[in-house]
Order: structure tokens, then sequence, then C-alpha cells
């Protein structure tokens, strides 16, 4: 496949995903995609480089450990429970709702 038949079929799955949504708002929901996927990225190799497995990780990042939400608000300045990163939503595959 080369260039153009590749932005080709980028270009036809983001007409298919956009459905209704008219050419001019789509970038809104995209841009949007794309932050929370670098927000989330971020965070989970900040994780990593601070000593964090990726089962750690699996585990105890959620609202429910203080010590761990502390740690990343205050180094990030944010925070993302491991259910809410992108790359768990990209897990889920076909099977991710907006439930």
């Amino acid at each position: 496949m080369n260039k153009q038949q590749l932005a080709a079929k980028i270009w036809e799955s983001a007409n298919r995903m956009r459905s209704k949504i008219e050419a001019n708002e789509y970038k809104d929901y995209i841009l949007g995609f794309i932050f929370y996927k670098f927000l989330s990225e971020k965070e989970y190799h900040w994780l990593l480089n601070n000593d964090y497995e990726p089962e750690d990780i699996k585990n105890y990042v959620n609202e429910d450990d203080p010590e761990t939400l502390k740690n990343v608000q205050q180094s990030l300045g944010y925070f993302i429970a491991y259910e809410n990163l992108f790359s768990t939503w990209i897990e889920i595959g076909s099977d991710f709702s907006i439930d």
C-alpha cells in the first residue's frame, strides 16, 4: 500500500466514523481524543518511569488509592484512573460503549 492509498483509506475511515457529524465539527471530537490519548500515554509512561509495573498500574491506579492519586496529580497536574486510560479503552475493542 502506497502513501496515497493509505491516505485514502484513512480519509474513508474518518468519514465513516464521523457519520452524521458535520466535517467542521468532527475536528473538535478528534482533537479532543488525540489530546486525551496524549495525556493517557504521558501518565502511563510517567508511572512506568516511577517504578510502577504494568500490573501495578492496572491494580493501583484508581481513585481508591489516595497516595498514587496525589503523587500523579502533584507531578503531572492531572490524574486518569487505569480504567479510563486511552489504552484501556483500546483493549476493550469492539465492546467499547460510551456508557
